[in-house]
């Protein structure tokens, strides 16, 4: 049995589905058998209660959430051969810790309001996108970066020309996988809606990520 922390500790703005990404990703876990906990306390994140954990997912998370002591020994988990997935807004977070960056793979800059949009399948093999269409509509709050993320290979993209906002030009990435050191990372930055939650492909997404980072 694999041990899941759930982390959602916010020190700006609240996502109003955090409790029902929640829900969704203990009924995952616990249909897949893994033990799951959730919590928003950043002093978790030491090394002796980390080392109890298989896989941290940050979920919607925002502002500055660990101090410097906490940064330190996550980073120095992840590196050594932990697990991190992030869920929406888990990189409009630790603006002020630079290596964040690379554990997330991009940094949150800005969207516009929530639209529907076109989803398109850019690795069909990976365990979050195998049991999804290569195309589908999905109503989000579709994020712009900074920057494309950095050394990770694209899982989904957005069309721009499907809604209205986009900044980041075709193959506008939206998911994400790759590594930390010795350390496996997933990201999403679909799950803005209370409703997504409930829906079969992102709740597939969701699952296929948890599963890729525990083998």
């Amino acid at each position: 049995m694999s041990r899941i922390l759930v982390f959602s500790r916010t020190c700006g703005y609240r996502h109003e589905s955090i409790p029902d990404a929640i829900a969704a990703l203990t009924t995952i876990a616990h249909e897949d058998g893994h033990l799951v906990e959730a919590t928003e306390d950043p002093s978790v994140f030491e090394p002796r209660a980390l080392a109890a954990w298989d896989v941290v997912v940050w979920v919607s998370t925002s502002g500055e959430v660990l101090d410097g002591e906490q940064r330190r020994a996550f980073a120095d988990w992840l590196r050594a051969g932990g697990s991190y997935a992030g869920v929406h807004s888990a990189t409009a977070c630790e603006y002020e810790w630079d290596e964040y960056e690379r554990i997330a793979g991009a940094v949150f800059t800005d969207h516009p309001q929530v639209q529907e949009a076109v989803v398109r399948v850019a690795d069909p093999d990976h365990p979050s996108t195998v049991d999804l269409p290569p195309t589908w509509r999905h109503r989000d709050e579709w994020y712009n970066f900074r920057r494309p993320p950095r050394d990770r290979t694209v899982l989904l993209t957005v069309d721009e020309e499907s809604y209205t906002g986009g900044t980041m030009g075709p193959g506008h990435p939206v998911a994400w996988h790759g590594s930390y050191g010795s350390g496996q990372t997933w990201y999403t930055s679909l799950g803005h809606d209370a409703e997504a939650y409930t829906d079969p492909l992102f709740c597939a997404h969701l699952r296929g990520g948890l599963r890729s980072l525990l083998g």
